[in-house]
Parts: structure tokens; C-alpha cells; sequence
């Protein structure tokens, strides 16, 4: 399975000069936030494959008008083809403007979707905006990922956790890193292509069926 994950800032390739031949091959498209609703439109339209989003700190404007044609798993574990994938986004809330949450409000809904998990087959992927609290994350509060993340990841040990918020051009951002539960995290900044053996990939049956809190 062929993955590409997005977040952030919007590429050329992807929206001017909409580029056939680098999307040859990808089942997927994951928005990790921060994105315009017209720029997801644009290309799950074009790319005609399903496309899950969380929304980021920057997409109140989400709340009135969602992208078309795109599903939300915030807050949701959805089964695409046998892969689980866990949503939450939202950054930490640096003030009244943003689509963020306290670190108390996070953890609730963090444990909340560790239960879930556990309680539904686990999690393969998960995918946030904001970054686990020293891991792709910086130390000023709007981009300050989440301390409550931490139980989540260690909990239900998902191969591989995409996110965004970070922005790699604020210098010295690593691309992907490693957490000792064994998940592989990415920053999905910009644009992504995940590649998952199909036969790694446990069949639970379906596609987008799906559990919420």
C-alpha cells in the first residue's frame, strides 16, 4: 500500500502543475492539518483515490465548510484495506483563535482512543497534527507537541505515527525518527509517500469501517 501524507504547506506538484505521474501507484492520501479545504478538494478530486484528514490548529474554517469529498477521522479509528488508522488533531492552544487543546483536554480524548483501540483490534497508524511531546517537536508553545500523546503511543504501539505542525524549514527538523515503543514517526510536512507491504498488513475486513469515540 502506497500512502502519501501531507501537511502544512501546499505543493506545486500537487495543485498548479498536478503531477500524474508522481501520484502513479498511491491508494491513499493522509492530510495531517493545515491545509486549505480547496487544496484537499483539488486533489482527491484529480488524484480520484479515498483522502482522511484531521484538522489542524490552522483549520477552524473546517468547522463551516469541510473538505468535500474528504473524510474526517478525527477523534475516529477508520480499516482502509486492513489498515487501522487513528485520528486526533488539533495543536496545543496557544490562544483563543486556533483549533487547539490543553494538555488536560488532550489526554482525556487520548485515552479515550487508547481504549478504543484496545478494545477494537489496536492501531496500525495513527496520525496527529501536532507532534508527542520531544519528538519533532520545539520548545515554544505553539509548536510544542503533546506530553498526553506519550500514553497513547506507548499503549497501542502503532507501526508508524504521521504528523505535522512543524514545518521543516524552520531549520534542522528531522524528517522521520524513531520512538522506543518501535513506531516510526514521520513529519509529514509538505509531502510524504509511505510504502506498507501489502502483506505486512493484517486483513480486519473492509474499507472505512469505522469506530468513534
Amino acid at each position: 500500500m502506497r500512502i502519501l501524507a501531507i501537511s502544512d504547506v501546499e505543493e506545486g506538484w500537487l495543485y498548479e502543475h498536478y503531477d500524474r505521474e508522481r501520484m502513479a501507484g498511491v491508494d491513499l492520501i493522509i492530510s495531517c492539518g493545515d491545509l486549505p479545504a480547496t487544496y484537499l478538494e483539488h486533489i482527491v478530486t484529480l488524484a480520484n483515490v479515498p483522502l482522511l484528514y484531521v484538522q489542524g490548529n490552522h483549520d477552524t474554517a473546517y468547522d463551516t465548510h469541510p473538505p468535500e469529498g474528504c473524510v474526517s477521522i478525527d477523534g475516529r479509528i477508520r480499516d482502509f484495506r486492513g489498515l487501522r488508522i487513528m485520528g486526533l488533531g488539533g495543536s496545543i492552544r496557544y490562544n483563543s483563535q486556533v483549533h487547539g487543546y490543553t494538555e488536560p483536554e488532550m489526554r482525556r480524548m487520548a485515552s479515550r482512543m487508547t481504549l478504543l483501540s484496545q478494545a477494537t483490534g489496536g492501531v496500525d497508524l495513527l496520525v496527529t497534527h501536532a507532534p508527542v511531546r520531544g519528538y519533532g517537536d520545539l520548545d515554544d508553545l505553539p509548536h510544542r507537541g503533546f506530553k498526553a500523546l506519550e500514553p497513547l503511543l506507548t499503549k497501542t504501539c502503532p507501526r508508524y505515527m504521521l504528523h505535522g505542525h512543524v514545518h521543516m524549514q524552520y531549520g534542522r527538523i528531522q524528517r522521520i525518527r524513531e520512538h522506543p515503543c518501535g513506531t516510526t514517526i514521520v513529519n509529514a510536512c509538505g509531502s510524504y509517500v509511505l510504502d506498507i507491504p501489502d502483506e505486512s498488513i493484517e486483513k480486519h475486513g473492509g474499507i472505512f469501517r469505522v469506530e468513534s469515540v
